[in-house]
């Protein structure tokens, strides 16, 4: 058996082949990218329509009935475009690469306040409006915010409301599409948030209503009051706990469901290992036990599993990832960051990557025997 480090070149070797390979077969497609001409409506629905047209991705349904979303079959998730990704690009980068998406057909984008804080909100904002019309914003609310940091949970009332008017100026919006509470409050009512953004869907503020990192019990209470169209929360080969009951809550109420972290804050891109250096004053993997070095060396039975199913179709660990993932629902959408155009177009072709029922089984069997080192948060949280 090849060694450890062997084995990290030859998955970095294979990512890199995958990127030459890409940027070359996308060349022409970013050179003529259009940007303005992309529409949700004309989001492409098969294969064979994906081979003559600009667009890599089908597209999905979020929720169900009034408060249903039908969107892209992966989003783009933009936090670390600002925020706890050990690096900011240069604006410009960032715009681009958004912007790049919804060429791609990427219809369906996430930001935060809290994300710089405030500054992803902007950057979002701007990259979006020439295309606002055919696309979906979502947002969240949910933390006090002091001196540039977060500070304790906060989802009064007159909070939500307060914390709704600034993001829809940073947006340059005047709605909202998916509203979500970022995470639970134990302080305010679950009954009394989903009242409060049901007054903000009637006010034309907010389209839809979503929660991160709910319990199936709070999920129940706050859909009574106003029907949840998607829950957010980690979800991804390394991250199962939602199979516990929440995917089945969500299928039950007709709830969509959007993984973030999706890659496991890039691990299962093959991208990262235990020397990989981050910045502590940007970037939370340094506090996560699932990111120290000896945990990584012990998780990277992963992406041997991950590369052995890959090198057999001409799929990067990521894009297994990320199809493993759309295969377990019809109504889940990951939502992988990225901030280059690359990884990009890397992510969004998993979207054509055809897990048979057999592909699934046999990966699900491979991964259920993989005993995850590290929990996902500090034990303190």
């Amino acid at each position: 058996m090849a060694s450890e480090s062997t084995q990290h070149q030859s998955t970095g070797s294979n990512r890199r082949n995958f990127l030459k390979l890409g940027a070359t077969v996308g060349a022409s497609l970013i050179a003529t990218s259009g940007f303005t001409k992309s529409t949700a409506g004309n989001t492409a629905n098969t294969a064979d329509d994906n081979l003559n047209s600009d667009k890599l991705t089908k597209q999905r349904m979020l929720g169900s009935g009034k408060h249903s979303l039908k969107v892209s079959s992966l989003g783009l998730g933009c936090m670390g475009m600002s925020f706890h990704r050990s690096f900011i690009p240069d604006e410009k980068t960032s715009i681009n690469v958004i912007r790049r998406a919804v060429d791609m057909g990427v219809t369906f984008f996430d930001t935060a306040e809290v994300y710089g804080p405030f500054t992803n909100e902007a950057l979002v904002g701007e990259a979006l409006a020439p295309v606002r019309k055919d696309i979906l914003i979502c947002s969240k609310f949910g933390f006090n915010i002091q001196n540039g940091k977060m500070a304790g949970l906060n989802s009064r009332p007159d909070h939500i409301r307060e914390v709704v008017e600034q993001s829809l100026k940073r947006l340059r919006t005047d709605h909202i599409d998916l509203l979500y509470q970022h995470r639970v409050d134990p302080n305010v009512s679950i009954e009394d948030v989903a009242g409060t953004v049901k007054d903000l869907i009637k006010q034309g503020k907010v389209r839809n209503f979503g929660l991160s990192e709910a319990d199936s019990a709070t999920i129940r209470k706050a859909h009574a009051v106003q029907p949840l169209t998607a829950l957010q929360s980690e979800y991804s080969i390394m991250t199962r706990d939602p199979e516990h009951d929440v995917l089945n809550v969500c299928e039950e109420l007709g709830i969509g469901f959007v993984p973030y972290s999706p890659l496991s804050r890039a691990f299962l891109t093959g991208y990262i290992n235990e020397h990989t250096k981050y910045n502590p004053e940007n970037d939370n993997r340094p506090t996560l036990p699932r990111y120290q070095p000896d945990a990584i060396k012990a998780n990277w039975e992963i992406i041997y599993v991950l590369t052995a199913f890959g090198n057999q179709r001409g799929l990067t660990p990521a894009q297994v990832s990320l199809a493993w993932l759309m295969a377990k629902k019809p109504w889940i959408v990951p939502i992988p960051g990225t901030t280059k155009v690359a990884h990009l177009q890397e992510n969004l072709a998993a979207a054509d990557v055809p897990l048979s029922t057999d592909d699934f089984r046999q990966l699900t069997e491979a991964f259920d025997k993989i005993r995850i080192v590290g929990d996902r948060h500090p034990a303190t949280r």
